[in-house]
């Protein structure tokens, strides 16, 4: 059974723990390996070690930066089917959505290479008689990146480590302990990169370990800034406790996204995106679609579309290429979807469509579930209210378009909102008033482009800068502000200078 230690100064290390996490394949229910529980001296082993290497990083200019960035970008095109293959193994993503991973890695990475732009400052001259002014944008340090399992390529290798590296810094990635083994290749990746462009270090190291010993990241004087992806009241501890240690916080945390579906809605077309959003991925997503919120003149012509959709996924094993819906990735989570769809009949709600006691076969052992459809959800239902990360699609009916903003906006969470609609006016109300950070009008995962900031807002996310887009840029760096004035031969005389040293015209 193969061990995984961790990646320090651009090698893997064999841990000294006794105490391993196991690694599934959860198409088949298997064993394939174990992740280390990386002890506490380990990761102070990576602080010192990202320290190091960020103060030769950082004087690297952000040109010959952004070239191994290409090259990372490169290698990730060039080894595209084995790191597809590493996610939809450890994950249970199907093969179109693990390459998706990966290809959101590969535009992280494509956003990073613009750095040298991206960290240009601003100048003016004159902001004082004889006064001029620069602005710069400087790396910040050593940064913790927290990542949860669900998108085991784009969230370390997409979100975090490529612009925070462009940008001058170092960075110690946790990853996840279910789903590790696609950082690691990523992270030789990098090697590689660094290596071929004649460095001997590489600014990037990564782990595996508890929470307990996650916390040094959160407290260490030498981590600067941690960006994490996780649980809501999670993401609450890291944002308070990091800030209290006087670090930048980004939490990324919980979503119950919702789409209105007005009764003009073209149903076939509306049905089938709403069926990719809400079990793409099984639902392990962020941004997923758990629930629909439906006129009732559209509802039951909208339901009996979407049963129909969904009973047409194939349910299968990840990298069999003709799966529709994957496994979720462990029987823990599976459990506890199940539970949550105990909830849901117990609470009244109607069940259209059962995913439980679903069976692959030769695959009888896998985590699966397959698409589960609740009708008639109503407010209180934990069902509709609570994330469940999982193939399950909830079905709420309003009369009115007002009823069904108000209950979308009523929601703690705030990462995507949606509507589906042929009406302009309707279509721009609900862009103007909704609480969602990322609005999709007919687009049922409206992620923008990398270039754009993951805009979660209310519960969905803690902090002041967003990842991806300018907003990363400004997260992994910091302003310096440069003043200058020069001396003729009269003012060099000068003696009498004001409180605002002349920066001040009256």
């Amino acid at each position: 059974m193969e061990k995984i230690g961790y990646f320090i100064n651009g090698e893997m290390r064999t841990s000294v723990t006794t105490e391993y996490y196991k690694l599934y394949d959860p198409s088949t229910g298997q064993v394939e390996a174990e992740a280390a529980k990386c002890t506490e001296q380990e990761v102070y082993r990576c602080i010192e070690a990202a320290a190091e290497q960020y103060q030769k990083w950082k004087k690297v200019p952000v040109m010959k930066r952004v070239q191994v960035l290409y090259r990372v970008k490169q290698l990730i095109d060039e080894n595209i089917e084995e790191l597809t293959l590493c996610v939809a193994k450890e994950h249970g993503k199907v093969w179109s959505e693990a390459k998706g991973d990966v290809l959101k890695a590969r535009e992280g990475t494509e956003l990073a290479c613009s750095v040298n732009s991206l960290m240009m400052g601003e100048a003016l001259m004159d902001t004082s008689s004889g006064y001029d002014t620069v602005l710069y944008r400087e790396p910040v340090g050593v940064f913790g990146g927290i990542c949860p399992m669900n998108f085991p390529a784009m969230i370390p290798f997409g979100w975090m480590a490529p612009v925070c590296i462009a940008c001058g810094n170092s960075i110690i990635l946790k990853v996840s302990s279910k789903t590790p083994r696609t950082a690691f290749a990523m992270a030789k990746l990098y090697r590689q990169a660094f290596y071929e462009m004649g460095y001997e270090y590489v600014p990037l190291n990564v782990i595996t370990t508890s929470r307990k010993e996650a916390e040094i990241l959160l407290t260490h004087p030498e981590v600067k800034g941690i960006s994490f992806v996780g649980s809501t009241p999670v993401g609450l501890h890291v944002y308070g406790t990091a800030a209290a240690h006087g670090k930048r916080v980004q939490c990324l945390t919980q979503a119950k996204n919702h789409a209105l579906v007005l009764n003009d809605a073209p149903v076939t077309r509306t049905a089938a995106g709403i069926i990719n959003s809400a079990f793409g991925c099984a639902g392990e997503r962020c941004m997923a679609l758990p629930v629909v919120v439906a006129q009732e003149r559209i509802a039951d012509a909208l339901v009996a579309k979407l049963t129909e959709l969904a009973k047409e996924l194939k349910v299968g094993p990840a990298y069999d290429k003709t799966s529709g819906l994957g496994p979720v990735v462990d029987s823990g989570h599976r459990k506890k979807i199940e539970a949550y769809i105990e909830s849901g009949i117990k609470d009244g709600a109607k069940l259209i469509l059962d995913g439980r006691n679903v069976t692959v076969p030769g695959y009888e052992e896998g985590f699966y579930l397959g698409p589960t459809i609740f009708d008639y959800v109503k407010p209180g239902m934990k069902i509709g209210e609570e994330e469940i990360f999982g193939p399950v699609l909830c079905i709420k009916r309003v009369k009115t378009f007002e009823e069904g903003l108000r209950i979308m906006n009523e929601n703690p969470y705030a990462n995507g909102s949606v509507i589906f609609t042929q009406n302009g006016y309707y279509a721009r109300e609900f862009v103007n008033r909704t609480d969602g950070g990322m609005v999709g009008v007919n687009v049922g995962i409206p992620v923008p482009v990398g270039v754009f900031p993951f805009s979660g807002h209310k519960q969905s996310f803690f902090g002041d800068q967003h990842c991806l887009g300018k907003d990363g840029v400004r997260f992994y760096t910091e302003s310096k502000t440069v003043t200058t004035r020069w001396f003729d031969e009269k003012e060099a005389e000068n003696t009498v200078i004001n409180s605002w040293d002349g920066t001040i015209d009256e």
